[in-house]
Formats: structure tokens, C-alpha cells, sequence
């Protein structure tokens, strides 16, 4: 049931749907957080292929594995990584089909180095997909000060060496951008 509220925040599994997400697949999910994205990717993938869930946070890494753990998900790998730093991701160059970047543009500072990095583990053709807030909300998401426009997470990307792709919606108060490494 998806009430008033719930109708304007990001929306997992519609938007994970429009990713084009295929069992076999390699992806990774930059900043993954509550590992919602990272759940809903692996039942798509049916557990072939893997998702990367890579976060700075230790507990919310644990958590999302022990939920995977629960629900059967054997292609769910968790990676402690610090996406502000080069190579911070920890995974092998060349080796990911679709990389997830949710509601972390606005956190990150410089934003470049977060870009670059999928960039370098994106195989040729690879997908980026960006998913932010739209603008400030009165206390709910970031302050003004910290949104990420989608214009800019347009320059970003193209500055980065991505081609935009489409966009999809993802929900009234944020935006979503496909890319692809060339």
C-alpha cells in the first residue's frame, strides 16, 4: 500500500526496475546504506551474478549481510570502502556491469573521485545509474546548501567521461539518471 507520503521518496523496487537488471550481472551499490537497493537487486538477480554493497559503515554492512543471510541471498558481497578515495571501492577494475550511486552525491565532498572510481570499475558499456534529491525539502533530506542539482549531476557525470543515457522517474522529490562508460 503506498500512501501520500510514502509516494514521494524513492521507491526501490520500481526504480531498481528500471535499471535493466539481469541474473548474471555484476553491480554495485556506492553508498549502501540500509541495503535496500542491494536486497531488492539480489532476488533480481536470482543468485547468479553478485551485488557489491560498499559503504564506510561497518554496522550497516553487517546488517545488510545478516538480511541477505536471511532471506537466501548468496550473491550478496559486502566491501568496507571509503568512495572518496582512489580505488576506494576495492574492486577490480573493469569487473562491474551497473554501478548504483543513491542519495550520496549530496554527502560526498569532492564529489569527482566517487565518479571516477565507477568509472574504473565499470566495464566498457557498463551502466551508471544516479538516483538523488531533487531539491531540499524542509528538513527532510538534505539542507539546501548540500543538493545536488540535476544539472550538475549531469556535468559531473559527463566531466567523468559517462554519456547520459535517460532519465526515469524516481519519485516526486528525487531525480534518476542513467549513464554509460564509453
Amino acid at each position: 500500500m503506498t500512501t501520500a507520503l510514502s509516494a514521494g521518496f524513492a521507491h526501490p523496487p520500481r526504480n531498481v526496475a528500471a535499471f535493466g537488471v539481469e541474473p548474471g550481472m555484476a553491480i554495485a551499490d556506492f553508498g549502501a546504506g540500509s541495503g535496500a537497493y542491494v536486497l531488492e537487486i539480489a532476488a533480481l538477480l536470482k543468485n547468479e551474478g553478485h551485488i557489491y554493497a560498499v559503504d564506510v559503515q561497518k554496522d550497516l554492512l553487517r546488517r545488510i549481510k545478516n538480511e541477505a543471510n536471511a532471506r537466501g541471498y548468496k550473491n550478496v558481497e559486502i566491501i568496507w570502502g571509503d568512495l572518496e578515495k582512489e580505488k576506494g571501492s576495492h574492486i577490480a577494475s573493469d569487473h562491474i556491469d551497473l554501478v548504483l550511486i543513491s542519495n550520496i552525491l549530496f554527502q560526498v565532498d569532492p564529489k569527482e573521485p566517487l565518479l571516477v572510481e565507477a568509472m574504473r570499475i565499470l566495464k566498457p558499456g557498463g551502466k551508471l545509474v544516479v538516483i538523488d534529491w531533487a531539491d531540499s525539502y524542509g528538513g527532510m533530506g538534505p539542507t539546501k546548501a548540500h543538493v545536488v542539482k540535476k544539472d550538475a549531476a549531469l556535468a559531473l557525470a559527463r566531466s567523468a567521461g559517462f554519456a547520459a543515457v535517460r532519465e526515469f522517474d524516481a519519485g516526486v522529490h528525487h531525480y534518476g539518471l542513467i549513464f554509460a562508460k564509453s
